[in-house]
């Protein structure tokens, strides 16, 4: 068995990509989009039409037609895959609680109205505490949300709060950020402080009985992913699937809801929003890659903005 074989026995394999032919190729569970990816899928010649038809249908107002283009494409994979596609919500959002509510529920009268069952769309948000908000009031609301640029265990203690239904820890880009503070070339896993992390929360979310489960999501390398062999789920860029599809290692399982029974007892909290922001303020790494990661998807969002508008005239 390869080691994607093997993986997938132990973990829910999820495709990070809006490339629909890669979709269909890896056959992922569940499927995630974000603005770059749209972006992408976009450029595809194949994509063309379904792009000139909905500039038309939508006058050419850029953010209509990216709300429409993006639960075309949240369509568009729901059909190839058995499990949820997650939608993300404008990262201009990410510090209006309501507005992140109003467009979630927009979104999810769009896949309404297109047909889709409700519980196979995850709507996606940046893990600020406004966006927190958002998702415990949408949770009441039986929309299920996955929380995104989480990187920190205060962040994922105020989600498991929240009773979201996903979280998305990034692991490489605390990699990278622990590169550049440490001047390091190589980080072996067991060292890696995106690995660590996600290890952490995981086992927190356990030994605690949390629902909300645990997605690592943004890995550089196998060595990463192999290191969390049995989180909930793992969402992995096409290329990575197939390195995995192609070594033959052992994978060994490295987490389970009865593993996290062994090790040292983390203590239940809840955080009011004075103690998140204390947190926040004490959390260097956090306070360095989530404005960065929220820049960088209105940044993507910018984008694929004046390309729309470069074709509208």
């Amino acid at each position: 068995m390869s080691a994607l074989q093997q993986l997938r026995t132990m973990t829910t394999i999820v495709a990070d990509t809006g490339d629909i032919a890669a979709i269909a190729r890896l056959k992922p569970i569940d499927a995630t989009t974000n603005p770059s990816l749209i972006t992408k899928a976009l450029l595809h010649p194949d994509n063309q039409g379904m792009l000139s038809e909905t500039m038309s249908r939508h006058n050419g107002n850029i953010d209509a037609v990216i709300d429409a283009l993006t639960i075309q494409v949240g369509c568009d994979i729901l059909e190839l895959i058995q499990g949820r596609v997650s939608t993300e919500v404008d990262a201009r959002l990410s510090y209006d609680t309501q507005a992140t509510i109003d467009k979630a529920l927009a979104f999810m009268e769009a896949y309404q109205k297109a047909g889709v069952n409700s519980e196979r769309v995850l709507i996606k948000m940046a893990a600020t505490w406004q966006g927190i908000e958002a998702a415990r009031y949408l949770e009441t609301q039986n929309i299920h949300c996955n929380l995104t640029l989480l990187f920190g265990q205060h962040q994922a203690i105020a989600c498991a709060d929240a009773g979201v239904t996903l979280i998305s820890p990034f692991v490489g880009r605390i990699l990278d950020w622990q590169k550049r503070q440490q001047n390091r070339q190589n980080v072996p896993a067991s060292d890696d402080m995106g690995v660590q992390s996600v290890k952490r929360i995981y086992q927190y979310y356990k030994q605690h009985n949390y629902n909300t489960q645990v997605m690592g999501a943004s890995f550089r390398s196998t060595e990463q992913i192999l290191a969390l062999a049995g989180c909930d789920l793992l969402t992995i860029a096409p290329d990575l699937i197939d390195a995995l599809a192609a070594m033959d290692t052992e994978v060994i399982q490295q987490l389970s809801p009865s593993m996290s029974l062994d090790v040292a007892d983390m203590k239940r909290v809840s955080l009011t929003r004075e103690e998140y922001s204390s947190a926040y303020q004490q959390d260097t790494v956090t306070q360095d890659l989530l404005p960065k990661g929220i820049d960088g998807f209105i940044g993507a969002r910018d984008e694929l903005a004046q390309m729309l508008a470069a074709m509208r005239h």
